[in-house]
């Protein structure tokens, strides 16, 4: 009796139980990007650190870019599962990387603990302003004229804005080049400059592009306008009828995190997105905030792992 009492103390007594037993965050807490600063990710980390800070300690955004988000992902399903080290996973290092890339340095399905849903957004067609077609459907009869010459830009390999690209192949019927970026911060430039013909960008860095005039917006990838956006039409508007594909992001910790932390993470999440100020700008960016539940974030991965699985395969993009 002695013998299993000890041991039921020394693991009630161990780190991680400690830490589970403690009110989080009782120490410093580092959000991980795995892509540069400027985009959607990023700002949502830098919502969410701000946010954090009332909590009583510091909290860190560190970008770490690479292999359309692996990078980032695996440096934290590495980490500790104590709720000290987060991931901002995207769509694409969650669901479509793991069709996409021969080689992955970590299990999407099984290496991670789903914690809360964050938001989503329309990647949104926008082509340089010499670009003569001034429609999806113009675009089309372009691309079909010039075959292999119209090129479109994203922010690496995976990304979501990558796999647009191959989902309007597919469905318009016609060959454009993929020219991936280390980041959107080096793709716009080459965007504006008219060394490449067209991007599906994520609204928060395209849209005020749009507004300012600098590029012409075509279409949202969602299957409903934008409320952001009203006047832009939906890619199914625009003659691809069964053209959908939306770039979330999500909060993940590291797999096994105990159920405690990974609740009040949660909550914290919750939390920080609502706060009106928060709502207001991340509504004028394009961006649609839903935290929700670890469950639903789970059964939300799961079906679009199968999505992307079958774009990637009709797509026949792989990466070594």
């Amino acid at each position: 009796m002695k013998k299993w009492v000890l041991i039921v103390v020394s693991l009630c007594f161990s780190p991680l139980a400690l830490q589970a037993q403690g009110v989080w965050p009782n120490k410093p807490v580092k959000i991980v990007i795995g892509f540069p600063t400027g985009g959607a990710p990023d700002i949502l980390a830098r919502v969410l650190a701000e946010k954090w800070a009332s909590l009583g300690q510091a909290v860190t955004v560190e970008n770490k870019p690479g292999a359309g988000g692996n990078i980032g992902a695996d440096f934290v399903a590495k980490s500790a599962p104590d709720g000290y080290t987060l991931l901002v996973g995207t769509v694409g290092s969650q669901t479509i990387n793991p069709s996409l890339y021969s080689k992955m340095p970590y299990n999407a399905a099984t290496d991670f603990t789903p914690i809360s849903f964050l938001g989503s957004t329309p990647n949104l067609l926008v082509v340089n302003n010499s670009v003569p077609a001034k429609s999806v459907k113009e675009l089309i009869d372009l691309a079909k004229a010039k075959p292999d010459t119209l090129s479109y830009g994203s922010p690496g390999n995976g990304t979501s804005n990558h796999m647009s690209g191959e989902m309007f192949n597919i469905q318009a019927g016609v060959k454009t080049r993929h020219v991936p970026y280390r980041g959107r911060a080096q793709a716009i430039p080459d965007l504006l400059g008219g060394h490449i013909t067209m991007m599906f960008d994520n609204m928060p860095s395209s849209l005020p592009l749009v507004k300012a005039g600098e590029l012409r917006g075509l279409a949202v990838t969602s299957a409903k306008r934008s409320p952001a956006a009203p006047n832009i039409p939906t890619m199914a508007e625009s003659g691809l009828p069964a053209y959908e594909a939306t770039s979330w992001f999500a909060v993940f910790g590291p797999a096994k995190m105990p159920r405690d932390v990974v609740i009040k993470i949660n909550q914290e999440v919750i939390r920080a997105i609502n706060f009106p100020d928060v709502k207001e700008k991340l509504f004028q960016l394009g961006l649609d905030m839903q935290p929700g539940t670890p469950e639903a974030l789970d059964v939300l991965i799961q079906s679009e792992t199968i999505k992307w699985a079958k774009v990637v395969k009709e797509s026949g993009a792989k990466i070594d």
